[in-house]
């Protein structure tokens, strides 16, 4: 699969400068603040970094994960590069067109772990850094990466496990929007394994939220007895209320990620719960740490420990103080 060329919606370059500025007070016109305009520099030049996720287009999550990501490369002085690929050939190609650009560091995600081996060790044979994030908790060190930011999908997974149980629910309907996503299919699993009541996954395509609600209604009506809906996005939940309400079905929905919309669901009582693995800190550790390796030799969690990001629940009876955060896009 060719590399799209920059101007494809697929490929974008975050060039910090004035929206960058508006993220951080005291940016310079380069994207850092003047007092630390050397911070970013790796022979007196600024450290360029790439930011290569599986994301789709538009996805208000790899949003949140840019916008940590842009925060930090401003602070560091460093110049950012974002592309996503939901395709694993695609992203791979993307990667080996950093390393042909010959840039200081790579962060990137692992949704499909063996499409991106080889392009991780080619990195590394041409001196490049790469570390995880998001996605490939179980894979980011045989794969060869530096250091991995996110949760443990198993841990979260079987944490909503305990909490349907809680909840006293008996069915779950378990949404996995993307088919092989190993991120998606742990959380699920881990669902599985500690809810005492029946799990059943249902696969939708991602890609059509029409398609997505239909057919999340579709199995509602076939199985009166599903109580809880269990999805993998904010947009997805969002997706499923409708398909609770179009069924008229009594089942609760319950997620994973959450965005300012999902937040306010909560609030309403739409949504009984989320599970916050806070996408803005993992790109933003993700750059800064890629940064502090380059600069001072630094590795998080000693290249032997994943750096955990979540999980943590929100509930009705916490989510005001994650609210003002979300409406700012940062969480």
């Amino acid at each position: 699969m060719k590399t799209p060329p920059p101007s494809s919606p697929r490929v974008r370059v975050a060039a910090l400068s004035a929206a960058a500025c508006l993220l951080l007070a005291g940016c310079s016109a380069v994207g850092g603040t003047d007092d630390a305009a050397d911070t970013g520099t790796a022979g007196g030049a600024r450290l360029k970094i790439t930011l290569i996720t599986h994301g789709g287009e538009g996805d208000a999550f790899w949003e949140l994960v840019q916008k940590g990501a842009q925060v930090a490369a401003a602070k560091d002085n460093v110049e950012l590069t974002y592309a996503g690929d939901d395709d694993p050939a695609g992203q791979a190609e993307l990667m080996r067109e950093a390393i042909r650009q010959k840039v200081d560091g790579i962060a990137v995600t692992l949704a499909k772990p063996t499409a991106m081996a080889g392009p991780v060790a080619e990195a590394r044979s041409a001196g490049i850094p790469v570390v995880g994030l998001n996605s490939g908790i179980d894979d980011w060190k045989p794969t060869g990466l530096l250091e991995y930011f996110g949760q443990d999908e198993s841990v979260a997974g079987r944490a909503v496990g305990d909490k349907l149980d809680d909840l006293k629910a008996k069915h779950a309907l378990c949404v996995i929007h993307e088919r092989g996503n190993v991120a998606l299919e742990a959380r699920c699993a881990g669902v599985k394994k500690a809810f005492g009541g029946e799990t059943e996954n249902l696969y939708v395509d991602g890609t059509d939220m029409d398609a997505v609600t239909a057919t999340v209604e579709a199995r509602l009506n076939q199985n009166p007895g599903i109580d809880e809906v269990v999805t993998m996005g904010a947009q997805f939940a969002l997706a499923a209320v409708k398909s609770v309400d179009q069924s008229r079905s009594k089942a609760h929905v319950a997620t994973f990620d959450l965005n300012k919309d999902l937040t306010q669901a909560v609030q309403d009582g739409d949504v009984q719960f989320a599970v916050d693995q806070q996408p803005y800190l993992q790109g933003y550790l993700a750059v800064d740490s890629l940064w502090l390796y380059r600069t001072n030799g630094n590795t998080l969690g000693g290249g032997e420990a994943p750096v955990l990001t979540g999980p943590a629940f929100v509930t009705k009876a916490n989510v005001a103080s994650v609210a003002k955060f979300a409406a700012n896009g940062t969480r």
